[in-house]
């Protein structure tokens, strides 16, 4: 197992992965850790890259190996996720109903909770019915930045399917 550290405007970002791919990316409370990145498989290294991208505003969707383990449930929200367009944003309602029970909110959040690839599985674009922002393990000022972040570089709007 690997780690790697992506200063962001949002804080450290750890990555962590083997030669197969990224298991999980999480904030950090570290400060300013230098990236050292000649020791690193080709996959973390890929990683910074298109997070460096994706915070310069100039990527919409990664392109990276995942390793992602949870329950068919978790992996069908997680599936859900990475198909929310950039810059829009979903509620855990949609994806309930996408995922096949639409009665199954509270799932979607805790499937949402357990996803241990933040940014990449970009659960950030669940938000509540009412528009409102709930639930991110980076904290909510985090979600309302990378909401905003992508929303101001697509002017894209709530969408609801």
């Amino acid at each position: 197992m690997y780690k790697a550290y992506f200063n962001s405007q949002l804080g450290i970002i750890e990555i962590t992965g083997n030669t197969e791919g990224i298991k999980s990316l999480d904030f950090t409370e570290f400060e300013n850790i230098p990236v050292d990145d000649d020791h690193l498989p080709d996959c973390i290294k890929e990683c910074l890259v298109q997070l460096s991208q994706y915070f310069e505003g100039k990527r919409k969707r990664f392109e990276l190996a995942l390793i992602i383990n949870g329950t068919d449930f978790q992996q069908r929200v997680w599936d859900r996720l990475l198909n929310i367009p950039y810059g829009k944003t979903l509620s855990y309602k949609d994806i309930a109903s996408m995922s096949g029970n639409i009665k199954a909110v509270r799932a979607v959040g805790n499937a949402n909770n357990k996803n241990k690839i933040a940014v990449i599985i970009p659960c950030h674009r669940v938000i509540g019915s009412n528009k409102s922002l709930t639930g991110y393990a980076g904290g909510l000022w985090r979600k309302k930045w990378l909401i905003d972040h992508e929303k101001k570089l697509c002017h894209a709007d709530y969408v609801s399917i």
